[in-house]
Parts: structure tokens; sequence; C-alpha cells
């Protein structure tokens, strides 16, 4: 029986990600590729494994939504269209969470927030699109500093038992707070959860928050421990994140490319 599949594509800085969904909008096969130099090879990588997982080929794909940094540059030959990233990223987190939310991903090389409304309407949005501070790239510019491999962070945190606060947003003056304490003696599980901390302290403070709050992003998928240290931040708040928060773009894209064949 022929299968009836939605594509969603949210090419980013750092990384690609493909969803598919069926008709009944959920997730039948998704993929993560860097996206490197070339956006359209990266999404095509991406499409095949997801079409793997999905055991369905492109005649399948009925529609198709294309999100992100590189979504001009993408080019599979399905019926498509193309959507901002915080529409998708409103409509992906909505999705899980229908009611008024904050959603805040965090990116490879940006951070976004976005206010969404009880009726399913973007209120406001942000991003921080000038510096790389609270991002994945400042994660892997810390972890360069501490000679260890990025993927090792969360481990380290989770051990901390007296974390050092980094003073600075700035990615420079944070790699130099890092190697004075490194000098200091401080030890690395307290320096990774300081590092943790300063994402956390960067993106809550990019706008007001509503009483529930989406964290979304490659860095969460990543690094779960930052949804912990969240809630201890933010004991006021409600902090949740959706079961692949590193594709909730490219679900959004998926389900605007559902609609547009309703």
């Amino acid at each position: 029986m022929k299968k009836k599949l939605f594509l969603g594509i949210d090419a980013g800085s750092s990384r690609t990600k493909a969803v598919l969904t069926d008709e009944n909008k959920k997730i039948a096969g998704y993929a993560v590729k860097k996206s490197g130099v070339n956006f359209s090879k990266a999404a095509n990588l991406c499409l095949t494994q997801a079409l793997s997982n999905a055991a369905a080929s492109v005649s399948d794909i009925k529609s198709a939504v294309f999100t992100g940094y590189g979504r001009n540059n993408i080019f599979i030959e399905v019926p498509k269209a193309v959507k901002t990233e915080i529409s998708c990223h409103a409509k992906g987190c909505y999705a899980y969470f229908p009611y008024e939310i904050t959603v805040i991903d965090i990116g490879g090389q940006d951070n976004k927030l976005i206010k969404i409304n009880k009726n399913s309407k973007i209120e406001s949005f942000k991003m921080n699109r000038k510096c790389a501070a609270g991002t994945g790239a400042f994660l892997e510019e810390m972890a360069l500093r501490l000679d260890i491999p990025v993927s090792e962070l969360n481990n380290l945190a989770e051990k901390s038992e007296n974390m050092v606060k980094l003073g600075s947003f700035c990615t420079v003056f944070s790699a130099t707070e890092v190697l004075e304490n490194i000098q200091k003696g401080v030890k690395i599980f307290d320096i990774a959860k300081g590092i943790f901390h300063s994402v956390i302290k960067r993106v809550f403070e990019m706008d007001s928050l509503t009483k529930t709050i989406v964290i979304t992003g490659g860095v969460v998928a990543h690094n779960p421990f930052i949804i912990k240290m969240a809630t201890g931040a933010a004991p006021d708040k409600k902090i949740l994140t959706p079961a692949l928060p590193q594709f909730t773009g490219a679900f959004g894209a998926a389900l605007y490319a559902s609609n547009s064949t309703a």
C-alpha cells in the first residue's frame, strides 16, 4: 500500500535535520547531518536516511517545506515551499505543548526566543545573531579551552559540587575566564557546570518569559543536564522539552507541508 508522507527539512548553519510525518502527523522517520558548505547535499543525505527509517521512497512524499538558514539552497524534486525558522519552530513546539509558551531554541550559531499565545499565534520573537555566547559554538570553544571533546561537557557538569560562575557573556572573555580558573586549580567539573550556567543565563535574559518554557535545539539534545539546571535556575517556571528537541523546526516544517495539502 502506497504511503502518504510529508517532509520537513531544517537546514541550520551547523546541522541539517529532516523529518517525515504520516497522514496522522506522527513522525515516521528522521535524520540529522552536518550542514557543511553544501546544504543541498546535507539535506539529501538526511532525506535518504529518513526514508530508509520510514521504509518509504521519494514518491511517497506528497509535499515538503524547507526552513532554516539554508532553506533556499536545497534542491529535492518534490512539491515544496519555504517557511521561516521562527514559524516552523513555533508550530513544532505548539504541536507538543498546545498552550501559552515561550520557546527557547539553542542552536549551533544562534538562539531563538519565541512567545506563543494559547491560540498558537506568535506574539513576539528575538534572536541573537551577532554573538555566539550561549550557543553550541560557545560550548565548542569552551571545550577547546578545557582540552576535552564537547561531548564530555554534560557528564562533567553533572559531577560538579561547587559550580564556578563565569562573569562574562562574551565568548572570548569567557574563554579567558576558563583559562584563569584552570590556572587557579578549579576542578574541571565545576568549570563545566559554570559554562552551562552561562548558557542558561544568556538565553533567559534575552526577553521576559511566560510561565511555561519549552527548550529545544541540538545543544539540549546532547546536553540534557542543561534542562535540569534551567529548572533549578527558574523555580517559578515550568521547563519542558519535546521528545526530539533537535528536530522541532523540521517537525514544524513537516506539519506545514501536511497542512498545504489539506
